[in-house]
């Protein structure tokens, strides 16, 4: 799926989309002191590199590579067909929430090759978010056993590509507690990849009540 990053909100600007508007200008500021990692799983090819250039404020960090011969009967293309690119280690992208809390964006590898770098991005990560092809269900399974096996909080967005099945249908496939946020999204957009990194950190925040453990960061309200 290609990524839109270039797409544009109106209205008020704050400090996340002027950064926007200059992809690769917007400096961190001097008074941040609490980074907050956020890692974006998810199948091959759902929207995770989409995502994370949609909404971060800097140009984001990719290691996307051209797809060769050597992937030929590795990577199962038959789902995303047009797709021309892998991501070989992670995407990486940043927003500022305000002066102090800043959430730093790790966005996986979706291939199973590339699954055992999963465990190295999940360590220190603050929440996550899977983003889920509703014509490929079974391929958030392993990222849901993950997050589960290392009791990292997260939320479950569905990428739209046309029409499909409920989130109720979704929420029963994937086998979901109640109390997992589930929605839908675009990936490509940064209003609605902003509105599934807010719905996590609100998740975060209803379980997370108390104050977090030395070496841990702290829970903001939500990116502006």
């Amino acid at each position: 799926m290609p990524s839109n990053a270039s797409e544009q909100t109106t209205g008020t600007a704050t400090a996340a989309d002027r950064g926007t508007t200059a992809k690769g200008r917007s400096p961190l500021a001097s008074t941040a002191s609490n980074a907050l990692k956020i890692v974006i799983v998810g199948g091959f090819g759902v929207g995770k590199t989409s995502m994370v250039g949609a909404v971060s404020e800097m140009r984001p960090l990719s290691t996307e590579e051209i797809m060769t011969r050597a992937s030929a009967g590795v990577d199962d293309l038959s789902a995303v067909r047009d797709k021309r690119t892998t991501t070989a280690a992670f995407d990486f992208g940043r927003i500022t929430v305000d002066a102090i809390r800043v959430l730093y964006l790790f966005g996986a590898p979706g291939q199973k090759r590339f699954w055992f770098l999963w465990e190295q991005l999940f360590v220190g990560s603050l929440g996550a978010v899977v983003l889920v092809d509703t014509d490929r269900v079974e391929e958030s399974w392993y990222a849901i056993d993950r997050l589960e096996h290392h009791r990292t909080p997260f939320v479950v967005a569905v990428n739209r590509f046309g029409p499909g099945p409920s989130l109720a249908d979704v929420r029963t496939a994937l086998d979901l507690s109640d109390d997992v946020p589930l929605l839908e999204c675009d990936a490509r957009r940064r209003e609605s990849s902003r509105d599934v990194l807010i719905a996590l950190v609100h998740h975060l925040a209803r379980h997370r009540p108390t104050a977090p453990e030395a070496g841990h960061a702290s829970t903001p309200e939500g990116p502006s």
